[in-house]
């Protein structure tokens, strides 16, 4: 009886608008999520996709963002109409993210005027350090100054045409409300932010415009910029060209509000419940990265770590790394692809958790192999590209164990380099760091593997595998409920995750010894990636 009531309880809501909808345009896939006024996930839908390697950068086509996203919504549409019996028609808010920063960049005319330019990308190297050194103030490639300010270094042509510039969650923002929206966490990616006003860093601002002054563009960075919107505050509705855009068969009606557009950075960090100060997520995927939300300032300037903030305009260390678990992916499909020559069938969930398991039996630290899941440029290695790298010598101890251990703790080897610096270095006090992915949906592994890298306990709760859609969701519906009540942190600690479980893994000391060890053999092993780059060359085709 409670299920049919709950049932029927769901169809009234959704028919009545008391919904939000979050889609995350992810770096492999967009995912769009529907949530009830509990918070609880109702229906979805997704679509697959991958970025690729043209004219030199990592990007994804126009046509691909368009036709992913309204693919994405209709199969929750559908869902939606098949598990409920009703037409979805409007929801009460909505929002969307995107992988956090890059570049995209437009004419008057709201045309594209290169391909999007993903975060990826490790070509910008040279603005990158000039950004910094001007500024004072950590500049890393992927932002969205960096690309702007080497395109100009470049001389490429389209610099001149530039009426704005934004990131992918704020483009797709842009064609369902036509405003030039950014919430304050990616527009942190963008461009540094004063942390008093809450917008972009105006010394910077005219230090930039004064830096390209002689260049004779028409334009202003000021003007160029999205404007900057808070979590909780409206930042458009949806328009009805955006309702035409998103659900082409026309139901979908237009009016409905629009919280600010955010990366999966900030999404990350609402669906973990980590915007309080001193709590920290990880988030794993085909990059890696770890926010810790600071109480106090950092001595100096460090490359390792980004400075960006929550949602809400709290400032918060980032370091992030370009990759993480493609490397594995390809491992893992190299023994699936065995197992089928074999004449098994094998189901994807089991291999992932054969093969990771097989990790906790394995020596501490590997037994003395090395691996490098480059697949491009690593920022906090100092590597400008990549190539993916397994090395062991005559004396390691060359099985199935070590080698799934190996690429694990390769995984977030990068990664454990520049959370050094803000652990031992500037001494930052973590008080609890949770976790999210793909890779710890095999229970216990991951979790094991990241409270090794970085000797704290990580936690994994029971929404970790709802994502950055569900966190989009839940920012919809903080503005659409809560904005003018209570803190995002209060929201997200008294409603949301008031009774969700999760589960807590501490450090163990074997594992901890183990990485050490690892991790000063992936140091010194670096000159050999590096070698790889040099003498390895990349085929485009």
């Amino acid at each position: 009886m409670d299920v049919i009531m709950n049932h029927e309880a769901i169809k009234q809501a959704i028919a009545a608008g008391e919904t939000s909808l979050g889609i995350e345009f992810g770096s492999t896939r967009i995912k769009a999520v529907l949530i009830d006024r509990q918070f609880t996930a109702i229906a979805s839908g997704s679509y697959d996709w991958e970025n690729r390697l043209k004219d030199g950068f990592w990007m994804y086509e126009q046509e691909d963002i368009i036709t992913g996203m309204q693919t994405a919504y209709r199969e929750l549409k559908q869902e939606v109409e098949q598990t409920y019996g009703v037409k979805l028609q409007t929801v009460g808010a909505i929002g969307f993210s995107g992988m956090m920063h890059g570049y995209m960049a437009f004419d008057s005319a709201g045309e594209l005027l290169v391909p999007f330019r993903t975060w990826r990308n490790s070509t910008t190297g040279e603005a990158a350090h000039a950004l910094t050194e001007l500024f004072q103030f950590n500049i890393p490639e992927r932002w969205s100054i960096a690309h702007l300010y080497q395109a100009i270094l470049n001389k490429e042509a389209h610099v001149s045409r530039i009426d704005s510039i934004t990131t992918l969650a704020g483009y797709i923002h842009r064609e369902l409300t036509g405003e030039r929206a950014i919430g304050i966490g990616e527009a942190s990616g963008m461009f540094p932010i004063d942390d008093a006003t809450h917008d972009y860093h105006p010394s910077m601002v005219q230090q930039f415009n004064d830096l390209v002054a002689d260049r004779g563009y028409p334009w202003k960075l000021s003007s160029v910029l999205p404007k900057i919107y808070l979590a909780g505050e409206q930042a458009g509705q949806l328009t009805e060209a955006g309702a035409q855009l998103l659900d082409p068969a026309g139901d979908l009606q237009p009016g409905i509000p629009f919280c600010p557009p955010e990366g999966d950075a900030g999404t990350g960090m609402v669906a973990t419940n980590s915007v309080k100060k001193r709590t920290g997520n990880i988030s794993v995927g085909t990059s890696v990265f770890a926010m810790i939300v600071l109480d106090k300032e950092l001595s100096r300037v460090y490359p390792e770590i980004d400075m960006v903030t929550t949602p809400d305009g709290s400032p918060v260390a980032m370091a992030h790394a370009n990759n993480c678990s493609s490397d594995i992916n390809a491992w893992v499909g190299l023994f699936r692809e065995f197992a089928e020559a074999m004449g098994f069938e094998v189901d994807s969930a089991k291999l992932f958790s054969v093969l990771f398991n097989k990790a906790l039996e394995a020596d501490p630290d590997g037994g003395g192999l090395l691996s490098y899941g480059y697949y491009s440029g690593e920022n906090i290695t100092g590597l400008e590209q990549g190539r993916p790298l397994f090395v062991r010598s005559p004396e390691s101890r060359f099985n199935l164990a070590n080698f799934m251990r190996t690429h694990l703790f390769s995984a977030f080897g990068a990664l454990k380099i520049g959370m050094d610096i803000l652990t031992e270095q500037e001494q930052v006090v973590i008080d609890s760091v949770l976790a999210h992915g793909g890779l710890f949906k095999t229970p216990v592994v991951g979790q094991r593997i990241v409270a090794a890298a970085l000797n704290v306990p990580v936690s994994v709760m029971s929404t970790a595998g709802e994502g950055g859609a569900w966190g989009m969701a839940l920012l919809a519906s903080y503005m659409d409920n809560k904005g003018a009540e209570e803190s995002l942190a209060d929201f997200l600690e008294q409603q949301v995750f008031a009774n969700v479980e999760g589960e807590t893994i501490a450090p163990e000391t074997a594992d901890v010894q183990g990485f050490e060890t690892f991790i000063e053999r992936y140091r010194k092993g670096l000159a050999i990636e590096q070698a790889a780059v040099e003498h390895l060359i990349k085929n485009n085709n």
